[in-house]
Protein backbone atom coordinates (compact mmCIF):
# COMPACT_ATOMS: atom_id res chain seq x y z
CA UNK A 1 0.00 0.00 0.00
CA UNK A 2 1.36 3.37 -0.93
CA UNK A 3 1.21 6.11 1.63
CA UNK A 4 -1.03 9.02 0.69
CA UNK A 5 0.73 12.33 0.49
CA UNK A 6 -1.07 15.33 1.97
CA UNK A 7 -1.88 16.73 -1.47
CA UNK A 8 -3.22 13.38 -2.68
CA UNK A 9 -5.38 12.97 0.42
CA UNK A 10 -6.80 16.47 0.03
CA UNK A 11 -7.65 15.72 -3.61
CA UNK A 12 -9.72 12.64 -2.71
CA UNK A 13 -13.45 13.16 -2.85
CA UNK A 14 -15.40 12.65 0.35
CA UNK A 15 -16.88 9.48 -1.13
CA UNK A 16 -13.45 7.84 -0.91
CA UNK A 17 -13.50 7.99 2.90
CA UNK A 18 -15.32 5.58 5.21
CA UNK A 19 -16.12 8.51 7.53
CA UNK A 20 -16.59 11.25 4.91
CA UNK A 21 -17.77 13.96 7.31
CA UNK A 22 -14.42 13.73 9.10
CA UNK A 23 -12.38 12.73 6.01
CA UNK A 24 -11.04 9.74 7.95
CA UNK A 25 -10.26 6.18 6.91
CA UNK A 26 -9.57 6.48 3.17
CA UNK A 27 -10.79 3.44 1.21
CA UNK A 28 -9.94 4.39 -2.37
CA UNK A 29 -8.43 0.97 -3.13
CA UNK A 30 -8.28 -2.55 -1.70
CA UNK A 31 -5.09 -1.94 0.28
CA UNK A 32 -6.49 1.17 1.95
CA UNK A 33 -9.80 -0.61 2.62
CA UNK A 34 -8.02 -3.46 4.43
CA UNK A 35 -5.98 -0.94 6.39
CA UNK A 36 -9.09 1.06 7.33
CA UNK A 37 -10.73 -2.05 8.75
CA UNK A 38 -7.63 -2.92 10.78
CA UNK A 39 -7.18 0.60 12.14
CA UNK A 40 -10.87 0.90 12.99
CA UNK A 41 -10.72 -2.36 14.95
CA UNK A 42 -7.69 -1.07 16.87
CA UNK A 43 -9.36 2.25 17.63
CA UNK A 44 -12.60 0.62 18.77
CA UNK A 45 -10.69 -1.75 21.05
CA UNK A 46 -8.79 1.22 22.52
CA UNK A 47 -12.07 3.00 23.19
CA UNK A 48 -11.40 5.78 20.68
CA UNK A 49 -14.05 4.81 18.13
CA UNK A 50 -17.74 4.08 18.58
CA UNK A 51 -19.02 0.66 17.52
CA UNK A 52 -21.42 2.31 15.07
CA UNK A 53 -18.54 4.15 13.37
CA UNK A 54 -16.53 0.92 13.15
CA UNK A 55 -19.50 -0.77 11.52
CA UNK A 56 -19.78 2.08 8.99
CA UNK A 57 -16.06 1.79 8.20
CA UNK A 58 -16.30 -1.98 7.81
CA UNK A 59 -19.32 -1.70 5.51
CA UNK A 60 -17.67 0.87 3.24
CA UNK A 61 -14.40 -1.07 3.17
CA UNK A 62 -16.24 -4.32 2.42
CA UNK A 63 -17.82 -2.71 -0.66
CA UNK A 64 -14.37 -1.81 -1.95
CA UNK A 65 -12.97 -5.24 -1.11
CA UNK A 66 -15.84 -7.04 -2.86
CA UNK A 67 -15.43 -4.94 -5.97
CA UNK A 68 -18.89 -3.35 -5.72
Amino acid sequence: MSKLKTEEREDLSKSKFALPEERKYPVEDRAHARNAKARAAQQEKAGNLAKADKERIDAKANKVLSGS
